[in-house]
């Protein structure tokens, strides 16, 4: 029954050990000179478990560079807030590809918004959070990646 051998999943439904393996992964590249061990002891997992998934999980920005991201969005049907999305694009230095907003039905419109992500773009975490922290945006899920 697999489709693809990737997911996107919100942190929150990541089981807590994997999420601590990216916390050690982050530490020890912080500091090169910090064992697998202590950074594991840091992070509250056993050795076993950090060298069982390492190469399992991180951070979704990690390997983005000159990808193409196509989000799907919903907003309300008021006046800039399609202008809102695009600035947020804009902060995080990623070039927009492509826009289609469908005609609002009930208040509500559906955008697809193609988004290449550049060596400087910032945190495609962080940019999908601030979209979906606009006032009027109801939806921000990831469509595809390629």
């Amino acid at each position: 029954m697999e489709e693809g051998k990737y997911y996107v999943v919100r942190s929150k439904a990541v089981p807590e050990v994997l999420l601590r393996v990216v916390e050690t992964k982050k530490l020890l590249n912080a500091d090169r000179k910090m064992t697998v061990k202590e950074a594991a002891d840091r992070t509250g997992i056993s050795r076993s478990s950090f060298y069982k998934y390492k190469d399992d999980i991180f951070p979704f920005s990690e390997g983005s560079k000159g990808r193409m991201l196509t989000l799907s969005i919903e907003i309300l049907d008021e006046p800039g807030l399609l202008a809102d999305l695009i600035a947020v694009v804009a902060r995080f230095h990623a070039n927009i590809m492509t826009i289609h907003q469908s005609i609002p039905v009930n208040g509500l419109a559906g955008v697809s918004l193609s988004v290449e992500v550049l060596e400087e773009t910032g945190n495609l975490s962080d940019m999908l959070d601030q979209m979906e922290s606009i006032d009027g945006v109801k939806d921000v899920k990831i469509q595809a990646r390629e």
